[in-house]
């Protein structure tokens, strides 16, 4: 079975960061491959050990990724 997942990766000094909003999983890599397949890894691995209860807590159904038009200065 496969699940979508959503992926948000920004560049974190030298590095990136990857999260997956929808379990609050983070990875990292020194490349934005890296950091997605890094957390890809960290999403199969949170599968494989994590309760059906604990997944059921933690999983997110609806996240959305957006912008915000702000006023600043």
């Amino acid at each position: 079975m496969t699940r979508h997942l959503t992926a948000i990766i920004e560049r974190e000094g030298d590095g990136y960061v990857s999260l997956c909003p929808e379990l609050d999983i983070a990875s990292q890599g020194d490349t934005v491959a890296e950091a997605r397949e890094n957390l890809r890894e960290a999403l199969e691995l949170f599968f494989e050990t994590a309760s059906a209860n604990e997944i059921k807590n933690r999983l997110h159904q609806e996240v959305y990724v957006t912008q915000v038009e702000v006023a600043v200065g």
